[in-house]
């Protein structure tokens, strides 16, 4: 029930926070096969590797300090970000204009961020919860949840971009309704 909430949440966040930004990823991934497979790989990480730091970060962090969590897991984002840009760029140098835009579009991603606050409100609910390995467990279904929305976007993608969809529907609003209707369906199943 968790990857349901997950894939619930992460698509909410990513049409709620893509539209007051003008960036969908989720849009960019379902756009095509390589797009998706770069940017679900990108993000899986992010949200597993971020997940382990998210961890450190509450062990660390006294209860009373609990409004710097929002300064700190951004630093934490942006410290693996340049990392992840570095790495990349050692270790890949001909795919690297390639793989830079995966981090790009993934790095500070509402799916990244959304997770390490879940995670962490499910750690404050359930103290059982608060392990290392309970986050990075955690970080890696959000990532799964994010690569089985992308994958119900790509089913679609195509058909609710086609000629036989109005112009004024075609595109995002469509994607809207339909986003909606699966939704609908996965929250049926809770």
């Amino acid at each position: 029930m968790f990857l349901i909430n997950e894939l619930i949440t992460l698509l909410a966040a990513n049409l709620i926070l893509s539209q007051a930004l003008g960036i969908s990823t989720i849009f960019i991934a379902a756009g095509s096969k390589k797009n998706l497979i770069g940017t679900a790989c990108v993000i899986t990480l992010f949200t597993t590797v971020g997940s382990a730091a998210a961890y450190a970060v509450d062990s660390m962090l006294p209860y009373d300090m609990k409004d710097l969590r929002l300064l700190l897991y951004t630093l934490v984002t942006g410290a693996m970000y340049v990392l992840l840009l570095t790495a990349a760029y050692f270790l890949c140098r001909g795919k690297y204009t390639d793989f830079r835009k995966y981090i790009h579009v993934s790095a500070f991603n509402c799916a990244v961020m959304g997770t390490l606050f879940t995670i962490n409100e499910r750690a404050v609910m359930d103290s059982s919860l608060f392990s290392l390995g309970e986050y990075v467990s955690a970080g890696f279904e959000a990532g799964i949840g994010f690569i089985i929305a992308a994958l119900i976007l790509t089913a679609a993608y195509r058909k609710l971009n086609s000629s036989k969809v109005p112009a004024s529907f075609r595109g995002f609003p469509a994607m809207l309704v339909y986003l909606g209707i699966i939704s609908m369906a996965v929250y049926s199943l809770k």
